[in-house]
């Protein structure tokens, strides 16, 4: 069967439950402020927002992350445009929590995975708030903690996080964010920048200062849009006013230094960026076609044909993290929207779906169920693959690899166990990008 807490290495959970001291006193499962949530439901459209931010805020702003976040999932399973938007208002979470406590080990232990992690994404954003300084070292050591544990879960979420952090350090100055994410010495990590640094940018531009906890608790409240999730239909892009190449706009103008998404060209930033950055880049790319055609899915897999050629499976990868957003993790729905992908890179729409099922969670069991219902052979193997390498994320023994992928479809199993690096030979029949077949 799979790993302990459904598909999540017990290792790992072991060592979030007992990191760092508790501000609250005793750990242990808080209460959501039900009270508060059902008032905030009951309010206009315009103030829900606002409503929804001040009940997690308070709890964030005494080191509670664990009463902050019990709120957002109660939050989430009533109204589906929190849930939408909860990786944003978990972001918001992890700034407030680590302002309270300015440590970013022992705030990592109250955050968790859920919302695809979004609360560990802040407390980067909020440490780089307090220490501007940039430089190799000082990026090395954030993350030091967090290398040879047992998994590179939290290693990911802190390397990933420094992306967004980085970003909003430089006020969303995308190329200075990048050049920062390359002083990181080990390939993974600066892609994994990378990956944060186009997330930030993007889902900045859906909802300026989104989640940043600012205004929290004022029924003020930040805009934004969670990952992937296009509610409200087709908007602008940040201003006509802004540069491409990172250059200062003109004096006294109030555009922004780089201009983050432009309306006239669905592949931008990706159309402009150094080849490097183009995987981190067509990463996210979808969300950017989402928010700027309206949350049109097909239209989004037909610019995806427009991409540069190696990126177009990237690029539907996307599509279906999106599409996972969409349909709020709807099995059928979700495979129903990857019809829209070309057939030759459709299966990689399956592995995009199947990795955010993962990426919610730190848990594997929706991702093999969804996999068990792909209906073509091709995307099946790739859907299983996908779910390996997410293991090897969540589990660096061998062995507990091999657990976790035990509990995939038997058929699929050597797809599962060569995405878990468990073997270096892929199994027959199954989809490879530069064949597109």
């Amino acid at each position: 069967g799979a790993a302990g807490s459904g598909g999540r290495p017990a290792a790992r959970a072991a060592a979030r439950d007992g990191g760092g001291d508790d501000p609250r006193g005793a750990r242990g499962p808080a209460a959501a402020p039900d009270a508060g949530l059902a008032r905030c439901r009951g309010t206009a459209p315009e103030r829900r927002r606002p409503c929804y931010e001040s009940v997690f805020a308070r709890p964030a702003r005494a080191g509670d992350v664990e009463s902050a976040m019990a709120a957002l999932a109660s939050a989430a399973a009533a109204d589906r445009d929190v849930a939408r938007e909860g990786h944003v208002y978990a972001h918001a979470i992890g700034k407030l929590a680590y302002r309270a406590r300015p440590d970013v080990a022992a705030t990592f232990g109250r955050c968790d995975e859920s919302f695809q992690s979004g609360c560990y994404h802040g407390v980067i954003q909020a440490h780089f708030e307090a220490h501007p300084h940039v430089d190799a070292a000082a990026l090395e050591t954030l993350c030091g903690p967090y290398r040879g544990a047992a998994d590179r879960w939290l290693l990911f979420q802190c390397v990933h996080g420094l992306g967004h952090g980085l970003t909003a350090l430089h006020a969303h100055d995308l190329p200075r964010a990048l050049r920062d994410c390359d002083l990181l010495a080990d390939d993974w990590d600066r892609e994994s920048c990378y990956g944060g640094a186009f997330m930030e940018n993007v889902v900045n531009a859906m909802g300026p200062h989104h989640g940043t906890g600012d205004d929290a608790g004022d029924d003020h409240g930040s805009a934004g849009h969670g990952t992937g999730a296009v509610p409200g239909g087709a908007g602008a892009g940040s201003g006509g006013a802004a540069r491409h190449d990172g250059a200062p706009a003109a004096a006294g103008t109030a555009a922004p230094a780089f201009e983050a998404l432009d309306p006239a060209d669905l592949q931008y930033p990706c159309s402009i960026v150094d080849d490097r950055y183009l995987a981190a880049c067509y990463g996210m790319q979808t969300s950017v076609m989402l928010f700027l055609n309206g949350g049109d899915l097909e239209g989004a897999a037909r610019a995806c044909n427009e991409a540069p050629a190696a990126m177009r499976p990237v690029c539907v990868q996307s599509l279906g993290r999106d599409i996972s957003s969409y349909t709020l993790q709807d099995p059928a729905e979700s495979i129903r929207f990857c019809g829209f992908a070309a057939e030759a890179w459709r299966p990689w729409c399956y592995v995009g779906l199947a990795k955010n099922f993962v990426d919610l969670t730190a848990t594997t069991d929706a991702a093999f169920a969804f996999c068990r219902m792909v209906p073509e052979e091709p995307g099946r193997l790739k859907c299983h693959e996908a779910v390996g390498e997410e293991i090897g994320i969540l589990a660096a023994d061998a062995a507990e690899r091999e657990r976790m992928c035990a509990a995939s479809d038997p058929r699929y199993l050597p797809a599962c166990r060569f995405g878990a690096r468990l073997v270096p030979t892929p199994p027959p029949g199954l989809p490879a990008a530069e064949r597109g077949a």
